[in-house]
């Protein structure tokens, strides 16, 4: 981190085309099908001297999901899934940050999927800043966290001949930041 860590504090930009929401889950019972969102804004709010006045809130356009596969894509945004057309969005919204070593932090808050809103909880990791070539300061976050898809109302399902099921409901969400602090 930073010698000079008050110069991090700040409002930030997520940078989407430097950055990656994405998500894991089992298929089959064998495998782990990757993917991820290609559409998502977040904004926050990073104190690095009080990171417990530190915020985040994000918003995934459900559509944009993407596991390069474009029938499992599509089937991901029927009512099976995500229902896109009645809940177009994933948003967060955090209620609590806390540091947890010199470089993580610990984040809280709300993960709202088809109108139902869980509190979560995860580590971000700080990986670094750095001034761009064109004069905008950044700071990388990475972190993952794990959810139960049904929690959310994400239930369908088939089961296999040879027994379990399709798709795990144990799905794991991945994240890496690039955000880029507002001039102020």
């Amino acid at each position: 981190m930073s010698t000079d860590t008050k110069s991090l504090t700040g409002t930030y930009a997520i940078d989407a085309s430097h950055s990656q929401i994405g998500f894991g889950a089992r298929h089959a019972m064998v495998t782990k099908v990757r993917g991820q969102f290609n559409d998502f804004v977040g904004t926050g709010f990073f104190d690095a001297e009080n990171p417990s006045n530190s915020k985040v809130e994000i918003t995934i356009q459900v559509a944009s999901i993407n596991t390069r596969n474009a029938d499992r894509d599509a089937h991901l945004r029927t009512n099976d899934f995500f229902a896109v057309e009645e809940f177009p969005t994933i948003t967060f919204k955090s209620t609590e940050v806390s540091k947890s070593s010199d470089s993580s932090y610990t984040v809280t808050g709300d993960l709202t999927i088809k109108a139902t809103t869980k509190s979560i909880t995860f580590d971000l990791d700080f990986t670094g800043e750095a001034i761009d070539p064109w004069g905008n300061q950044r700071i990388g976050l990475e972190g993952s966290t794990s959810i139960n898809r049904k929690d959310y109302g994400v239930e369908w399902n088939a089961a296999l001949e040879t027994g379990g099921v399709l798709v795990g409901e144990k799905v794991t969400l991945e994240f890496e930041i690039s955000a880029v602090k507002s001039a102020e």
